[in-house]
């Protein structure tokens, strides 16, 4: 169901809507822009599909292990008291 809206923006954003955009194109383009934003179970759901490809996450951890080897030759400073 869609609901309508009526919003307030600058003068400089409004034309650029309609010219980057185009006219009959702006509700679409801002709900898909504020979509990810204000409806989290899009984002846990591709969360969790992320976690439940095994593949996927043993190439991710391979790659995130490897991480550790680029500073382990370097020495840390520690505070002394």
């Amino acid at each position: 169901m869609q609901k309508k809206l009526t919003i307030t923006v600058d003068e400089a954003v409004y034309k650029g809507l309609h010219r980057i955009v185009g006219r009959r194109n702006i509700s679409r383009f801002l709900t898909e822009l504020a979509r990810p934003h204000v409806i989290r179970d899009a984002l846990d759901d591709g969360y969790k599909a992320m976690a439940a490809d095994e593949v996927r996450e043993r190439e991710a951890l391979a790659w995130a292990e490897g991480l550790i080897g680029d500073v382990g030759g370097r020495r840390r400073r520690t505070k002394t008291r």
